[in-house]
């Protein structure tokens, strides 16, 4: 079946399933799914949000403080410093750019000059 002929909802499928054998969408899954093992990584997880939420809170009423923020801060340090979380957050880095490399692929084609196709007053 040729490009022309498949739908491109096939083609979508297809590329998600390449994607999904990419050595960088591998290790994210894996990194994933070591965060979702690794009990201390949940329980710093559990503990960002909750910092984080209360920060949240004391901004929307007004009473966020400079050491609040830097409570959510240093406990977001603490948690990407962790091994596990931290090999997730490159695995997931890694990921996002090889994803980025494709969306780019993809959109070179359908790039459209709006402003020299508009003509109106915008032409010389």
């Amino acid at each position: 079946m040729s490009v022309e002929q498949a739908p491109i909802e096939e083609l979508g499928r297809e590329l998600g399933e390449r994607i999904a054998a990419t050595p960088e969408y591998e290790r994210f899954e894996e990194a994933h799914e070591a965060v979702q093992r690794d009990e201390d990584v949940q329980e710093r997880i559990d503990e960002f949000e909750r910092i984080r939420a209360e920060f949240m809170q004391a901004r929307q009423t007004g009473d966020a403080t400079q050491s609040d923020l830097h409570r959510v801060q240093n406990a977001q340090e603490e948690l990407h410093s962790m091994p596990t979380m931290s090999e997730f957050l490159d695995a997931q880095d890694e990921l996002s750019d090889r994803l980025e490399a494709v969306n780019e692929a993809i959109s070179e084609p359908l790039a459209v000059d709006f402003g020299g196709e508009a003509g109106g007053c915008c032409q010389d």
